[in-house]
């Protein structure tokens, strides 16, 4: 076991090497006494953030009101899908920005089931967003009847060897859909393999980005990948709320259709016409009029992982993580706790999981210390993993540090017993 001060001066010197330390500057607020490893779920505001919608409230919507929607909304959408496309590994026609992620789920899912009409078999895995198999389940109940969902089951509830993907797809797949990077164990698929998997069969694959967009390199077209969604609110910092995207490989756009027939995937929307007409593009999945303000926010969440570079921040990621799992399984694992995401850093994504019997009330505990403990902001997951969300743009290996050893202290100490047991409604 590595002593407390061992690990101590290896996050120093960590931190002093760090080519990318400057951009923790870039996000409010700074307060040291504040340790935000909740990224994976709401990342961080960017503090040109605020002057950016200071100027689209008050010069945009204050001063040119209507005007701009030809002076800058109209374009919005595709001028952001531009820097979305390249984090992800696609062209920028082959992404829209617009509506939240479960919307751009449901409008791929049921196109792609659409599309594939003489096949009846969906198939996805137990350790999927349940958001996601919510959405699958009502389009089977609603609309697809004749389907069935074929659910993987992960051997450990952390992740799932692809020879059951494999074995599960036939020439009745329809649509496989998966997490690339699964929301509890941070388990990271490998796209390039599932997608020639899967199409061998001709079967469709939706991918859901929400847990790796910003935090690993995504390469949608260079594993042929055919559809995926995502949210900008976690990794990309766009805000709470902030819209999601969507891509659909380019060849395939023309094939699926949007079954939200709304005036902006309309050819024409100014036009006016009585009867709906598809545009040929993208921009076909678009529904209704967009949230300028929400949407305008993300932009320099995005900018910050440009400049950063996706891959620069893989690599500072898997560091950090690598660094913290020795330190969980030198101080934390003869505590209690287990560890709950892959061991290689190679197989998962920005976050690592534990788990603990007192795993909700450590958390609660580490969020709102009553001993003058720094404040610690990890999530929550039922039935009792804590999530430590690293964000390589703003989160240090010294925070890392702090982190661990302020678990340990309070199960040492038992200061969790100080918490109680009720559930608040965001966890």
């Amino acid at each position: 076991m590595d002593s407390i001060e061992s690990f101590k001066n290896q996050a120093g010197e960590l931190d002093r090497i760090d080519t990318l330390s400057a951009f923790r500057y870039h996000f409010a607020p700074q307060d040291e006494q504040i340790i935000y490893l909740d990224g994976n779920s709401l990342g961080k505001l960017p503090i040109r953030t605020n002057a950016l919608l200071h100027k689209v409230v008050t010069e945009q919507w204050g001063q040119r009101m209507i005007r701009s929607w030809n002076e800058n909304w109209m374009g919005l959408s595709q001028h952001l899908s531009s820097k979305i496309a390249r984090i992800i590994g696609a062209e920028p026609d082959e992404v829209f920005v617009g509506d939240n992620t479960s919307v751009n789920f449901y409008k791929l899912a049921f196109a792609a089931l659409k599309f594939q009409k003489e096949r009846n078999k969906i198939v996805t895995d137990n350790l999927n967003f349940p958001s996601d198999l919510y959405l699958l389940q009502g389009l089977v109940s609603h609309h697809f009847a004749d389907h069935s969902i074929n659910m993987m089951l992960s051997d450990d509830g952390i992740s799932l060897n692809t020879k059951k993907i494999e074995e599960i797809l036939d020439h009745k797949t329809a649509l496989l859909t998966l997490s690339h990077v699964v929301f509890k164990s941070a388990f990271m698929y490998d796209m390039g393999i599932v997608n020639e998997l899967a199409h061998k069969y001709n079967t469709l694959v939706l991918w859901d980005l929400s847990h790796s967009g910003g935090s690993v390199p995504v390469r949608l077209n260079e594993t042929n990948a055919d559809m995926a969604v995502g949210c900008t609110y976690k990794y990309l910092n766009g805000g709470p709320g902030a819209p999601a995207y969507l891509y659909v490989r380019k060849d395939l756009q023309e094939k699926l259709f949007n079954p939200i027939q709304g005036w902006f995937g309309h050819n024409e929307p100014f036009a006016f016409n009585l009867d709906y007409k598809a545009r040929r593009s993208i921009e076909r999945f678009a529904v209704g009029t967009p949230g300028i303000l929400s949407m305008a926010a993300m932009e320099p969440g995005l900018d910050l992982i440009l400049e950063a570079g996706i891959e620069n921040l893989r690599l500072k990621s898997m560091a950090q993580s690598t660094f913290m799992q020795q330190m969980i399984y030198s101080h934390l694992i003869p505590l209690g706790f287990s560890f709950a995401s892959p061991e290689d850093s190679q197989h998962r994504g920005s976050h690592l999981s534990l788990q603990h019997s007192e795993g909700y009330r450590i958390s609660k505990a580490m969020i709102s210390p009553k001993v003058g403990s720094p404040i610690i902001i990890p999530d929550f997951r039922p039935p009792n993993n804590i999530r430590l969300g690293i964000a390589p743009l703003y989160n240090t290996f010294t925070e890392l540090f702090e982190t661990v050893i302020r678990m340990r202290t309070i199960v040492v100490e038992e200061q969790y017993k100080l918490y109680n047991e009720t559930v608040e409604e965001v966890t």
